[in-house]
Order: C-alpha cells, then sequence, then structure tokens
C-alpha cells in the first residue's frame, strides 16, 4: 500500500505547506494532492509543488471537469508530466451542481456521461493516433452549430503526450464507483472504513470492472482513500476540526435532496445521524451539527488520537492494504509526527 498526503486546505489566502511535503518526500510517500472548490485552484498549486519537489508524485484530486474543456485538461496534465520528469497524476471530477451552476456558471448536465466522454477525449488526444474528433452528449468537436464560423477542422496535439498518465475520478456514489471501475485508472472515495469494502465499494467497483473486461480488477486498479490523521492525547479537542468538515459535507455541501455526501453517510451505517446532521446544518445551526456527528463515525473512517490508538487501527488498514481493497492511503495531516507514525506501519 502507498501513502500519499493531501497538500492543501481551504481559506481566503493559498496555503501550501512545503516542508512537510518535503517531509513526506523524504519518508517515502508516494504522491501528494492539490485541490480545489470554489476559490484556489488545483493546477497552479501542483504546479508549484512539482517545481519544488523531487521524486514525490504530484497530483490533482480533484480538477473540476466542467470547468476546463477535455482539451485544456490534457494539455496542462501533458505540461505537468513532462515538466516534473514524469511525476503528475491527474484526478479529475464532476464537482456538485450548486459550485458548477453557481460559481462557474455552466450546466451540470450528466455527470457520469461527462466523465465518460471527458476521459475518452482527453485518452485521445495523448494517444496522437489521428486528429481529434468527437460527437458525444457533452462534447462535440470540432464544435458545429449555431455561433460557430465552420472553420473548425480536427487537429492533433503538438506536444506528445503520455497515455501511461493514471487518471483517478472521485467518486462515493454507486453509479459514479461503477464508472471510475470501467474508465478511469483509480477511484478517490471519502471517508472510507478499511473494514467495509465488501459493503460500501466492491459491489460497484466489481461492476465497472466487468464493464470493462480485459482483465481489470483491483490489481491495476487503485483505491486511495482519504484520511484524517490527528495525534493527540486529548480525543475530543482532536475531533473537533474533523468534525466541522464532516458536518459540513455531510450537512451543506449540496441541497437537502442532493448531496452525495449525506447518501454515503447513510450507507456506512450512519442513517439517523446523516438526517440530523442535515437538519441542523441547513438550519443554520452549525455547531450543533458539528457535535452531532458521532465519535463512532470519526474513527471508522479516519485516525484521531494517541499514538497507540492510531497505530492499532492502522492494522485495519494494513490488513485492507494487503487486499489490496485500498491501494494508496491519501493523508490530511499537518503534523509531522502524524506522517512519521502512519509511515512507521505501512511502509
Amino acid at each position: 500500500m502507498k501513502l500519499a498526503l493531501g497538500a492543501m486546505t481551504f481559506g481566503p489566502r493559498v496555503k501550501l505547506d512545503l516542508e512537510l511535503i518535503r517531509h513526506a518526500e523524504r519518508l517515502g510517500f508516494d504522491s501528494t494532492w492539490t485541490a480545489e472548490a470554489y476559490g484556489n485552484d488545483a493546477v497552479t498549486t501542483a504546479t508549484w509543488i512539482a517545481a519544488k519537489t523531487e521524486t514525490i508524485h504530484v497530483g490533482t484530486a480533484i480538477m473540476q471537469m466542467p470547468a476546463r474543456t477535455p482539451a485544456m485538461t490534457a494539455m496542462t496534465a501533458t505540461s505537468l508530466h513532462q515538466l516534473s520528469g514524469g511525476r503528475f497524476k491527474l484526478g479529475l471530477g464532476p464537482s456538485g451542481p450548486q459550485v458548477v451552476e453557481g460559481f462557474h456558471g455552466v450546466p451540470y448536465g450528466k455527470p457520469l456521461t461527462r466523465t465518460r466522454e471527458y476521459i475518452q477525449i482527453v485518452r485521445q488526444i495523448w494517444e496522437r493516433e489521428k486528429p481529434l474528433e468527437f460527437s458525444g452528449t457533452h462534447y462535440e468537436i470540432p464544435c458545429k452549430g449555431e455561433g460557430t464560423t465552420g472553420l473548425g477542422k480536427p487537429l492533433k496535439s503538438i506536444l506528445h503526450g503520455d497515455p501511461s498518465i493514471p487518471i483517478y475520478t472521485a467518486s462515493i456514489s454507486p453509479n459514479g464507483l461503477a464508472c471510475a471501475a470501467e474508465v478511469a485508472d483509480g477511484v478517490i472515495p471519502m471517508m472510507f472504513d478499511p473494514e467495509r469494502y465488501d459493503e460500501i465499494l466492491k459491489p460497484h467497483l466489481e461492476k465497472g470492472f466487468a464493464r470493462a473486461g480485459r482483465g481489470k480488477s483491483l490489481e491495476n486498479f487503485d483505491v486511495m482513500t482519504s484520511c484524517t490523521v490527528i495525534v493527540s492525547d486529548d480525543v475530543e479537542k482532536a475531533m473537533v476540526p474533523v468534525k466541522a468538515n464532516m458536518a459540513q459535507y455531510i450537512g451543506g455541501m449540496g441541497a437537502r435532496n442532493k448531496n452525495f455526501y449525506n447518501d454515503y453517510t447513510k450507507r456506512l451505517g450512519f442513517e439517523e445521524a446523516a438526517v440530523e446532521i442535515q437538519d441542523l446544518f441547513l438550519s443554520g445551526k452549525k455547531k450543533e451539527a458539528m457535535a452531532a456527528v458521532p465519535d463512532e463515525l470519526v474513527d471508522a473512517v479516519h485516525l484521531v488520537g494517541p499514538k497507540d490508538k492510531i497505530r492499532d487501527r492502522l492494522q485495519a488498514w494494513k490488513e485492507a492494504g494487503k487486499r489490496r481493497e485500498v491501494g494508496t492511503m491519501l493523508l490530511g495531516a499537518m503534523q509531522p509526527e502524524a506522517l512519521e507514525i502512519v509511515a512507521e506501519e505501512i511502509l
């Protein structure tokens, strides 16, 4: 099992802890990942990290597909991959309708259809077997119709892409997980319990593997799960920022009837808590929503507490790694000692 580090947090200013990233690099971490929502972008930060590191891979978790054309993403990924000496990993996601339509100002459309078309176009550009042509639901290249000049022509990328660049998608819904297993090289699910692969991920990934054919399986597909790690003897205090983040996603990252994270929490077995958290959060009671996040849920999907507690819980992650049910642990951590504890147990 490989280790990865989440490289940044959201806020009014871009923050990158380059010393922590370099520490992860020295410890033998495989990769570090940037992110974007409706503020900082994932590409600039990934470029910055790649320029200031030497061996660690740099990925985007995730680049929002509706915010960029597939061609722009293919160009960006190729440039970063070449300039970093082959260290770039491409993470993609559809984001959510509130961000896509409310911030980027484009239709959300059909996210899984977009994912399939997007990845197909990106790979065609990288392969350079012929000038690019594509006709689908979301994309038509060259584009035609109202407002066009009629001068568009199929083109082949001047820059030579690398079809081996791994593509990940961020997915937690059943159909999204199946889509990732079918068309991508890896998936990034959040809030994963390493003891519940058979219930939470397996049926959907196996469905996607079957569609893909060609022997696709966990042997050639990376499940990269995110996990916050905080070392502290004061467990209650250490859980506060974790619960605040979980309440934001479970309660407010989406509308009442369309919140992927809330649905996912219910599938993890915390249905009553998911309903209560969302009701409180959408009523403006954010502190109460945070307090409603069960300790049991935090402990199931994150590593928070004294060193011995973290080491004990890491055994479940190690076993999941041996079964290839987790290929990479993506750590959300700000303490060097948190990285060291996990590295000692896993690497």
